[in-house]
């Protein structure tokens, strides 16, 4: 069938009908949001500064929302959280609807990659004291290295006196590392080995001292001078490491990055850039009507193994508290369709284009810096293995949600089919039957001891967590 012949006026207005075509938030939003989107980082990076663990992240939330009128579940209060084991958080707001309707549920995690001690960690070599550590997640070994390193943690001290420590941060306290071998003598022993086999993981020791007590006819003179600082300031004693949880992690404060402080670098954000958008959103929610549920779970960079996870019982524990303050009955089945009928995103980071590495990822389907929240329909690996994978349906439905309230978004996945890949906790609350996407930040050096996000995206993050909740 002949067609009309198209003017230069009407391809022009067709592509504009019909392509897509990717805004960069800078080029869409006011000068007044601007401005809210700096004020936004900057609190943060405050969040970021003192919440580089998943207890130190709990006691965080907590205060925070404790100070915006949440109290604990059990109160049958309106606006309330609960804490689990000390690694793990939830809270909601109640809504108008029956919970038996279903819940609006934004699911992140507070765990990040980084070093873990050993339970027997302390030990002294060649006239120097050191710590064995135990890398916990994806990280990439060499990153670690001659880098200044704090410990954060909890002791269970003799006699079941528990102690929570930060030491490195403090301008005034001492900080740790791990010694990198000179290059000079690195050619055999590193350089020619792949760049993920050239550091080992036993050798991923902390550099801690090098005082010695006594004289030279006393053992391991080193390491007592190490157990007599920390036994006169922290009441420590060598046993105590074994009931402890210390983890190695950058020192240092979260950064703006550039001349235009466009950027923050710290280590983290994968994914407290996402519990830091959830925390805030939730905060701005006044009446929902579903109830509006926030979970911060552990474990997730390791499988999410261990009753802190979204692999737990927890999110199950948590709904029947809160129907429990609806009616008198709670059934296991009355659960279970209040989580099949709900909605959520799994609020996770995903990689953004790498200006220096841009062939590992498939440029029209990878998310870039400064165009918005990103949602990714799937993650896992290769043919989509280890995956939650979201259905067109709730895919429009969040789409909808979005453009309906001027959120900047793009989507994405993790680099090329055979090269890339990633978990996320999407599939373990998809076992419910709920519908769930995952939608997050962008991030540049992800799993490194300095992610990169962009201040855009972080704030289209957290207006993308408000519009949701808020949907009738």
């Amino acid at each position: 069938m002949p067609t009309k012949k198209l003017t230069q006026k009407d391809i022009l207005n067709l592509k504009k009908k019909v392509l897509y075509k990717p805004k960069h938030v800078w080029d869409v939003i006011s000068e007044k949001e601007k401005k809210q989107i700096f004020s936004f980082c900057d609190s943060y990076k405050q969040f970021l500064n003192h919440a580089k663990t998943e207890r130190e992240s709990v006691q965080f939330i907590e205060s925070f929302i404790k100070d915006k009128g949440f109290e604990l579940v059990d109160t049958g209060a309106n606006r309330c959280y609960t804490i689990f084991n000390n690694k793990c958080l939830a809270v909601a707001i109640k809504g108008t609807a029956p919970m038996t309707d279903g819940v609006r549920l934004i699911a992140s995690h507070i765990d990040s990659p980084r070093l873990d001690l050993k339970q027997n960690p302390l030990y002294e070599e060649v006239n120097l004291s050191l710590l064995k550590t135990h890398y916990y997640g994806g990280i990439r070994k060499y990153q670690w290295l001659a880098r200044p390193l704090a410990i954060h943690g909890r002791i269970m001290r003799h006699k079941g006196k528990p102690l929570d420590i930060v030491i490195g941060e403090n301008p005034d306290d001492p900080v740790f590392t791990i010694a990198d071998l000179l290059p000079h003598l690195s050619r055999k022993k590193q350089g020619n080995k792949k760049i993920n086999e050239a550091i080992e993981g036993e050798k991923l020791n902390v550099l801690i001292g090098g005082l010695p007590i006594g004289n030279e006819k006393i053992k391991e003179r080193f390491k007592l001078n190490i157990l007599k600082i920390l036994n006169d300031q922290y009441d420590i004693i060598e046993e105590d490491f074994m009931s402890a949880e210390l983890e190695i992690v950058p020192a240092g404060e979260a950064r703006d990055i550039g001349f235009d402080r466009s950027m923050i670098g710290a280590y983290g954000h994968d994914d407290r850039v996402c519990v830091f958008s959830a925390l805030k959103a939730m905060c701005q929610l006044s009446n929902p009507k579903y109830t509006a549920i926030a979970i911060f779970f552990d474990k997730e960079e390791i499988g999410s193994e261990g009753n802190t996870s979204a692999n737990s019982n927890i999110l199950e524990l948590f709904i029947s508290q809160l129907m429990a303050c609806e009616e008198n009955i709670v059934t296991s089945q009355s659960i279970i369709t209040c989580l099949t009928k709900s909605k959520a995103l799994s609020g996770d980071v995903n990689a953004a284009i790498d200006p220096d590495y841009q062939d590992v990822h498939e440029k029209r389907n990878a998310a870039k810096l400064g165009f918005g929240v990103c949602i990714s329909k799937f993650t896992g690996h290769g043919g989509k293995y280890g995956s939650n994978d979201a259905s067109a349906e709730y895919l429009s439905h969040i789409r909808e949600i979005f453009n309906k309230n001027k959120i900047v978004w793009q989507t994405g996945e993790v680099g090329k089919v055979d090269e890339g890949g990633g978990g996320t906790i999407a599939k373990y609350l998809a076992m419910y039957g709920m519908d769930i996407v995952d939608c997050g930040t962008p991030v540049l050096s992800m799993h490194s001891p300095f992610e990169i996000a962009s201040k855009p995206d972080i704030y289209m993050t957290y207006k993308s967590y408000l519009s949701f909740w808020n949907d009738k």
